[in-house]
């Protein structure tokens, strides 16, 4: 269970004019015997794509039917320009489509700015960002029968990033490899979507000590749509319709998106969409935490 008030950082600043979104937050728990929990999915979303939605109607299912938990409410949380990685799209323009297709997500998934418009932020700060904005600000949330309930943020990604979490080469220090996994997966969880070609069992078993707080979610139907295979297709003038949402297509279409991106350029994905879509985030990961 989520720890209220203990953070890495002891204040949070938001960008200019930002509010938190929560108009899509279910604020009264529907059964009181759960415990009510937000998903949060942090990545480059360069562009965001149909997997990037089926993950969160995968972890649906799987908290419904396998898990003590109600979600209400999933968020989108793209990274900030900050990154400065080779063929990152503007977080205006990433932020933008993530939007579009939020929409599209059948009233509950939301779009946070926060992260994308201010300076460089770890995944764990950005989890305790969601903490503080949901349990501190907002209250949590509240039982029919007026009770007060702490939510617990959890982060949703893919394979690649526990079995990277399992690797110890990856972290400079033991200590700091202890103490970032210990926030991340001792104070919130995370949720993990199957990857082709990753071995999840093997990465857990390295990570027993919080094997409680981690949930591996099998991808019944294979998809190994990623943005770095979209943007690609892009590059070359095919056709992306059925990978992404019709909106965020028809948005790279009118803003002529990924169109100048260099063949021989360093456009993988930044590190946390790498959580979330399949690639090796060895580099991007230790710096990220």
């Amino acid at each position: 269970m989520a720890q209220p008030n203990v953070h890495l950082a002891e204040s949070f600043t938001n960008p200019s004019n930002y509010s938190f979104p929560h108009q899509r937050l279910n604020q009264t728990l529907r059964d009181p015997t759960k415990t009510p929990i937000v998903l949060v999915a942090c990545g480059s979303f360069s562009p965001v794509t149909y997997l990037h939605m089926r993950m969160f109607e995968m972890a649906k299912d799987y908290v419904r039917q396998n898990t003590d938990f109600e979600i209400v409410g999933a968020y989108l949380s793209p990274v900030s320009d900050m990154y400065k990685k080779p063929g990152l799209l503007s977080a205006r323009h990433r932020v933008n489509m993530c939007t579009l297709a939020a929409e599209e997500s059948n009233n509950w998934l939301m779009v946070d700015p926060w992260e994308a418009f201010q300076s460089y932020q770890r995944t764990a700060i950005v989890l305790d960002h969601f903490d503080h904005e949901i349990n501190t600000v907002l209250g949590g949330v509240q039982t029919e029968d007026g009770d007060r309930r702490t939510v617990r943020p959890m982060l949703l990604a893919g394979s690649d990033l526990i079995a990277t979490m399992s690797e110890p080469g990856v972290w400079s220090y033991a200590d700091v490899r202890r103490l970032v996994l210990d926030h991340i997966l001792g104070r919130y969880g995370v949720l993990i979507v199957e990857r082709a070609g990753t071995g999840m069992d093997q990465a857990v078993d390295s990570l027993a000590r919080w094997r409680n707080n981690i949930y591996l979610i099998s991808q019944l139907i294979q998809n190994d749509v990623s943005s770095t295979k979209v943007r690609l297709f892009l590059r070359r003038g095919l056709s992306v319709r059925y990978l992404l949402p019709n909106a965020v297509v028809d948005y790279i279409d009118q803003n002529g998106l990924y169109q100048d991106e260099a063949p021989g350029s360093s456009s993988t994905d930044k590190g946390k969409e790498k959580e979330s879509s399949g690639s090796s985030p060895r580099k991007e990961i230790l710096q990220r935490r």
